[in-house]
């Protein structure tokens, strides 16, 4: 018989917990290896006992569950904790991720929900601690797709995740995400992924940026998609350089079919050398107005660093008529066509987001999912011609002419 799932169950109410154990009980594989009433006997637990994963209560007397939640995971990080809450609001869905925690359930949930979290994020654990090949180098260098916009809100996490993962779903070849929004990247919540490294430990290791040998530093999301996460504090993203992402880019693109690039909404230096390095840029657009005066400024920005205009693509996410602005009146006005339209659905797109899980995986068949899939098969069935970068303080120089 295959090793069952060990799990550590967490809450004050004493009756709670054994309604929790009788959930589990006839599943083989999974086994409740413990219990505890307090965050604090919690933790000893866990140490002890070592669970594969803990369901652990968000209220509590004394230390809160997700207090708890972010001791473990620093001290812990195999151990997958899933936060259990009467609470559904969205700000207790995000400050449980950002604690470290795998999943939310919203009490009172069924088996079905509770033994399905347990093994969902159990697997998605393993998949993690797999040894991540990187040795193996691509035929020819892989694409770059840098996802962009000039204005924050826009969709550009969502979009450069769910790509990544319609791209490595649909070819079955080696996809990276890089965040490169250094100072409050995202990356790494909307796929729920604890990373082990960031590009700041990356940055600081300049053998392995010499030598493109950069797995170590990199976190696996599946079987075909990895993350380069961005720094986990805002003050350490000085210590990654425009120098420090070209060279993380060129390592990566020899290694990976594509490279999908999150970005920070400015012309950055930094952010420059994201943009050169691309083989494809995809702009993000929305039907507002302030949205589309900054997007058609950058379109004049990118056009004076001679970008062509294959390079340059723009997306048009969470499309609808109720803004009033029509889609073809809006591409007139840019002088460029969508080369993808997505649709605004936040039924499909805000859950996702919550639970860290691309909605390309829990809503394929979903609108908004399909504009995605035909985005990633268009890259993917284009041709592998790029512009060879030029350096970004020449660019710069003739921006400001």
């Amino acid at each position: 018989m295959a090793t069952k799932i060990k799990v550590l169950i967490v809450d004050d109410v004493a009756a709670t917990r054994e309604n929790i154990g009788k959930l589990m009980a006839f599943d083989q594989e999974i086994t409740a290896v413990g219990q505890a009433a307090s965050a604090e006997e919690a933790i000893a637990k866990a140490r002890e006992l070592q669970p594969d994963v803990i369901l652990m209560d968000i209220n509590m007397p004394g230390m809160d569950g997700l207090a708890a939640t972010a001791l473990l995971s620093g001290e812990l990080p195999n151990v997958c904790v899933i936060i259990m809450s009467v609470q559904g609001e969205q700000e207790y869905l995000r400050r449980a991720m950002l604690a470290g925690a795998k999943d939310y359930l919203i009490k009172p949930f069924s088996g079905d929900e509770l033994r399905q979290a347990v093994k969902q994020v159990y697997a998605s654990e393993q998949n993690r601690r797999k040894v991540i090949p990187f040795d193996a180098r691509q035929p020819e260098a892989g694409k770059v797709i840098t996802v962009f916009s000039t204005k924050g809100g826009v969709g550009k996490t969502t979009i450069a995740t769910n790509l990544a993962v319609a791209l490595g779903t649909r070819t079955r070849q080696k996809v990276c995400v890089v965040d490169a929004d250094l100072t409050f990247g995202d990356v790494s919540l909307f796929l729920n992924v604890l990373p082990r490294a960031t590009a700041a430990d990356l940055a600081a290791d300049g053998d392995a940026l010499e030598s493109g040998q950069v797995g170590d530093y990199l976190t696996r999301y599946n079987d075909y998609v990895d993350v380069l996460a961005a720094p986990l504090r805002p003050e350490q993203a000085e210590l990654v350089t425009a120098a420090h992402l070209g060279s993380m880019l060129k390592a990566l693109r020899a290694v990976y079919r594509y490279v999908i690039v999150d970005t920070a909404p400015s012309f950055s230096e930094t952010m420059l050398t994201a943009l050169d390095e691309a083989d494809h840029v995809l702009v993000v657009s929305s039907l507002d107005l302030p949205t589309i005066k900054n997007v058609k400024l950058c379109l004049e920005i990118m056009d004076s660093l001679a970008y062509s205009g294959d390079k340059v693509k723009l997306v048009l996410n969470r499309a609808s008529g109720e803004g009033g602005m029509d889609v073809r009146e809006v591409e007139e006005s840019l002088r460029r066509p969508f080369a993808a339209v997505l649709p605004s659905d936040g039924k499909v797109v805000m859950p996702s987001v919550n639970r860290g899980i691309p909605f390309v995986v829990t809503n394929p068949e979903a609108a908004v999912s399909q504009g995605l899939f035909n985005l990633a098969k268009n890259i993917a069935g284009e041709a592998e011609g790029r512009e060879e970068p030029r350096g970004v303080v020449h660019r710069l120089k003739r921006l400001l002419g």
